[in-house]
This record gives C-alpha cells, structure tokens and sequence, in this order.
C-alpha cells in the first residue's frame, strides 16, 4: 500500500490541541506498523514546516526533519507536476481547494497511492479515502 501524508494529519500529530490529534497519534502508529510505502512532497513539507515554525516553535520543526521525514520518500514537485496542478485548480473553480492539495492529488495518481494519511475532505472527494486505520 501505498499512502500520501497531508498537512493536516501531520500537523495534528504534532500539536496537543488540535481536534484531530488523537486520531493522528492512532493513525500514525498503525501507518509505522503497516508494510506501507509512504510519500509526501515538498509543498507538503513547505506548508508544514512553516505552520510549525510559526505555530508550536523550532523544536517541532526539528522533530519533522529528524523523526518523520527519514520515514518517508519526499518527491519534489517538477514543473509539469505543478503546471497540471495549476490548470486542475483553475478548472475546478473551488476557492478552498489548494495548490498543494491539487500537486497531492497528482502525485498521488502518478504514484499509485492508495489513501492519504489526511484530515482534509478534499481527499475524499478526490476518491482517496482517509481513515486511519483502513
């Protein structure tokens, strides 16, 4: 199996107070436990490091950098990947639907995944399911 990791379940892994954080403390414990293939990409790491640095300080983004992306394959986002992103953002219309999210969904159908570890309805709506564990 192969799954995408989102913003939105890392971010709730890391912070305490966030509505989905025990879901995400399950939910990553079972995805190291699995024979799973994991993959992210640095718009997702871009996005993350940033909400938090700003968020919860230096110290989580090191925990990042040491515990989470060693676990994991970071593709980097080509020109053609963000041009076809783009273009599918534009073609839909929908204002809450994000540049990085488009790139996941991408990434995702080049990569084959299966679902994505994510707290985001766009995934779902995308037809890759998000329930942790499957």
């Amino acid at each position: 199996m192969t799954v995408l990791l989102d913003t939105s379940a890392l971010y709730a892994v890391f912070d305490r107070d966030d509505e989905n954080h025990e879901a995400a403390g399950r939910g990553w414990e079972a995805l190291l436990s699995a024979d799973t293939r994991l993959i992210t990409h640095n718009y997702i790491v871009l996005e993350l490091t940033a909400l938090l640095q700003h968020r919860l300080g230096m110290d989580a983004v090191r925990d990042l950098v040491v515990e989470i992306l060693p676990v994991c394959t970071v593709q980097w986002v080509s020109e053609v990947i963000h041009a076809q992103a783009v273009h599918y953002m534009l073609a839909t219309g929908k204002r809450r639907l994000s540049l990085t999210d488009c790139v996941s969904f991408e990434i995702m159908r080049r990569n084959g995944c299966d679902r994505a570890f994510a707290f985001d309805p766009h995934f779902d709506q995308q037809g890759f399911p998000t329930r942790w564990p499957p």
